[in-house]
């Protein structure tokens, strides 16, 4: 809030931070939702090749050991904004974001810089501190999406992924020119129910995806949280997830009820001849029905990171604006037999995080260094060359972007997930991750899971009963309440979380 009054003082003297614009970068930040950086080739992807996402990584950073704090949409997304946990923002489900509080919007806004937010909000409220935004209304749409701002709502005809791309191109060319811009451009895809426009569609609809090693993971070792979620992809994905063609006739709830049975036989045709599948082919088939849709909806966001690139650099933009590519969370694809986030394993709380700042980053560069979704805020502020908020709980990653590591930077962070049962009977826990070992607590089962990651990458083998780790369960232990004290986690939400408010969301008066 110092930066803030700082800001109206010198507005009050008539003086303006504007002379500067030219120096201070713009700032154009591009989220999808539940975007997996296994499905990125710049991390390694075996399933899919994204030439976009890559030119940040060939001339920036990549960051290996990105993580979220709560591996949900709308809780990552108040911190992000925040650069507090869950339990200090007020978000830890899906409920209403308190939009009266500090934002780094409100932050970059004072200090002069145009700021815009377009694409998936899904906070409920209405977003503040921009000076233009346009929002989905809850989870929105893929094809015709509906749009609210201040003015009300509207219908833009096209796919949800080109039509943000293009409102985010709109924002460039109107914005205005004597001040640096902040740009929140949020992609709806590839959330479920993963609907791919049609030319990405046959992209992949013939492909066949290679499965994850642990696709048919068995769950030997492990608590029950595991076995008791309903986010796996042989028995939960719906008949409309599956993209099945009803009956004829079947309208209303019939028809609804019919797309959300989870089916265990098909008769499906594949290569022209009619198949019934069941078992270990019906299972191996929606693995590949998943993964093709998903895949599709983001090489279309791909496509529209590369299309953005192109037109910064088109217009004189490239060599002055940070370009940050990331997920709200990382995603299952297949790993542990599962689809969604949520639970503390590797695949779900990794974000990808691409960053591209001409003359700062050297090309091609990787951070090993641990970074979370908290440090997003000081980061921004650090960029726009303002001072860190003594609230916000992360840390700027601008010396980690410039190459140098700070003295006592980070080698263990804490998180923690609480809607259970949620949409997914995903299990509420915490826990603490280090550079080598990683400590979950199921705290309503009183059930613990310790993984050795530099042995045990895949999380297969649950070691915390095993008498010879009893010393390091005590240290990770010691470690990880201390960084719930660190981070002033009290249980606020343990027992209670506040009601859903984020979907359904409805038009703004207009002023």
């Amino acid at each position: 809030m110092k930066t803030l009054a700082l800001v109206a003082l010198l507005g009050s003297l008539g003086l303006s931070l504007a002379g500067a614009a030219e120096n201070r970068p713009n700032i154009l930040y591009i989220m999808s939702d539940d975007h997996a950086a296994h499905a990125i080739s710049a991390y390694g992807s075996r399933v899919n090749q994204t030439p976009g996402m890559d030119r940040l990584a060939t001339a920036g950073m990549r960051f290996d050991h990105c993580f979220c704090v709560n591996s949900i949409c709308s809780p990552s997304r108040a911190t992000i904004l925040t650069g507090k946990y869950s339990h200090l923002n007020g978000v830890p489900v899906f409920n209403r974001f308190d939009g009266s509080q500090p934002t780094v919007a409100k932050h970059l806004q004072a200090a002069g810089y145009y700021t815009g937010m377009l694409g998936k909000w899904h906070l409920g409220s209405d977003p503040t501190g921009f000076d233009y935004w346009k929002i989905l209304p809850g989870q929105g749409v893929y094809f015709d999406p509906a749009f609210i701002g201040p003015n009300g709502r509207e219908t833009i005809k096209g796919y949800a992924t080109d039509v943000i791309t293009d409102l985010a191109i709109d924002f460039l060319k109107n914005r205005p020119k004597d001040k640096p811009f902040f740009l929140m451009c949020h992609h709806k895809a590839p959330h479920r129910p993963w609907d791919p426009d049609e030319k990405h569609r046959v992209l992949f609809a013939g492909k066949k995806i290679p499965e994850p090693a642990t696709l048919r993971d068995d769950y030997a070792t492990r608590t029950d949280a595991i076995r008791e979620c309903t986010q796996k992809v042989f028995n939960d994905l719906t008949r409309r997830d599956l993209k099945l063609k009803p009956p004829e006739g079947l309208t209303g709830p019939a028809l609804n009820a019919w797309f959300s049975s989870k089916p265990m036989e098909l008769d499906v045709e594949i290569n022209g001849k009619a198949e019934h599948l069941a078992g270990d082919a019906l299972n191996a088939w929606k693995y590949q029905r998943y993964l093709q849709d998903y895949l599709a909806c983001i090489q279309s966001v791909d496509d529209n990171v590369g299309r953005l690139l192109d037109w910064l650099d088109q217009n004189g933009l490239g060599t002055n604006t940070v370009v940050i590519y990331t997920s709200d969370q990382g995603f299952f694809l297949g790993d542990h037999g599962l689809y969604d986030k949520r639970f503390m394993y590797e695949p779900s709380i990794k974000m990808p995080f691409l960053v591209r700042w001409p003359g700062v980053i050297k090309p091609g560069s990787v951070q090993n260094a641990m970074a979370i979704n908290t440090d997003f805020a000081p980061t921004f502020m650090d960029i726009a060359g303002l001072a860190v908020p003594a609230e916000m709980q992360g840390r700027s990653l601008v010396p980690l972007l410039k190459g140098e590591k700070p003295p006592g930077w980070r080698t263990s962070y804490y998180y923690r997930y609480y809607h259970d049962p949620g949409d997914h009977n995903t299990r509420a826990h915490y826990g603490v991750r280090t550079e080598t070992h990683k400590l979950i607590y199921f705290w309503k089962k009183e059930q613990w899971e310790l993984y050795d990651l530099v042995k045990d990458p895949d999380e297969l083998h649950n070691i915390y009963n095993e008498p010879a780790q009893k010393e390091l369960v005590a240290k990770l232990k010691t470690e990880l309440y201390r960084l719930k004290k660190e981070v002033k986690d009290d249980d606020q939400f343990a027992d209670q979380q506040p009601p859903n408010g984020v979907d359904g969301q409805p038009p703004p008066k207009k002023k």
